[in-house]
């Protein structure tokens, strides 16, 4: 049993809901304001667990069913993403595919309970979420296909684990290029400014937020966790691909990668803090944009 693997997993499972919070604080330091604790969400999940749930008569069992399946599915797509140098808990070759696949999954759950419900705002925000999902999971491929061409592997574990500085100092431009286009899509994939605002209230923007208007108690809770852990997966690639550090030594590998985590935190706050949200006819030129990058990546990689 590979110990450093289920270490790393279980650090993602604990700290994946400090990520917003660090992301809020940054936000609260740009505004001038002090800001919520770092630790809410951990608060706001204990609360939403110990509430009641309630189910309108228009929704069938997809609707109870979405949240329960969206969540175990990013779960079941951590157990393939390595962490804090280990590899991860299922490897295989191709297992990038079936993460995207896992990550569709929950996507597609979250977006037919949308419509289960009958609300024509939901139904707006399922729309959307397919129209930007389908742009986006190309890009990830090939921005992971990029590192997989350098390191010559189709499995995240064999990408990440033969990934090294030197790589970097050999390569820096392609891989410059996928950490921007990773960026780009762990903002589109996880609902954040300038694809979407997770704080606003107005039902004619919002992607995300809106499909999950009628959850409550802890079928919420499932869903913000389940967001939470979304965030980490996307950000534990990009940490993989920035800092390709590989010591040995399993404490400070894993200090390496939470340390990582916590700057992709800052830096996204920092993003939230600077720019506006774009227009939503934007958002495909944005993700056709970084699909470019990456596809220049793979054609200058040696």
């Amino acid at each position: 049993m590979n110990i450093s693997a289920i270490l790393s997993l279980l650090v993602g499972l604990a700290l994946a809901p400090l990520l917003p919070g660090i992301i809020n604080r940054v936000k609260a330091k740009f505004g001038g304001r002090r800001g919520q604790p770092i630790l809410q969400m951990y608060f706001d999940l204990w609360k939403l667990l110990h509430k009641g749930a309630v189910y309108s008569r228009t929704t069938t069992w997809v609707f109870q069913a979405a949240p329960i399946v969206g969540l175990a599915a990013v779960i079941a797509a951590m157990l393939i993403v390595p962490f804090g140098g280990a590899n991860a808990l299922v490897g295989f070759p191709g297992d990038l595919v079936l993460m995207a696949g896992l990550l569709g999954l929950g996507r597609f759950f979250t977006m037919i309970a949308a419509l289960d419900t009958g609300s024509s705002f939901e139904g707006m925000g399922a729309s959307r979420e397919a129209h930007f999902s389908a742009l986006g999971e190309p890009v990830l491929l090939l921005a992971l296909a990029v590192v997989g061409r350098k390191t010559v592997s189709f499995s995240l574990s064999d990408i990440f684990g033969a990934l090294t500085p030197w790589h970097w100092a050999q390569s820096f431009v392609p891989l410059a290029l996928v950490v921007t286009v990773l960026l780009v899509v762990m903002l589109a994939e996880n609902a954040r400014i300038p694809v979407d605002d997770p704080n606003t209230h107005l039902e004619l923007t919002m992607i995300h937020e809106v499909m999950v208007l009628d959850h409550g108690g802890p079928d919420f809770a499932f869903i913000v966790y389940g967001a939470a852990l979304k965030l980490w997966l996307m950000g534990a690639l990009l940490v993989n691909v920035l800092l390709p550090i590989h010591s040995g030594h399993l404490w400070i590998d894993l200090a390496v990668g939470v340390i990582g985590m916590c700057g992709v935190a800052v830096v996204v706050g920092i993003i939230e803090s600077i720019m506006a949200r774009l227009r939503l006819l934007f958002v495909p030129q944005l993700l056709v944009g970084a699909g470019v990058m990456a596809a220049v990546a793979l054609v200058v990689m040696q």
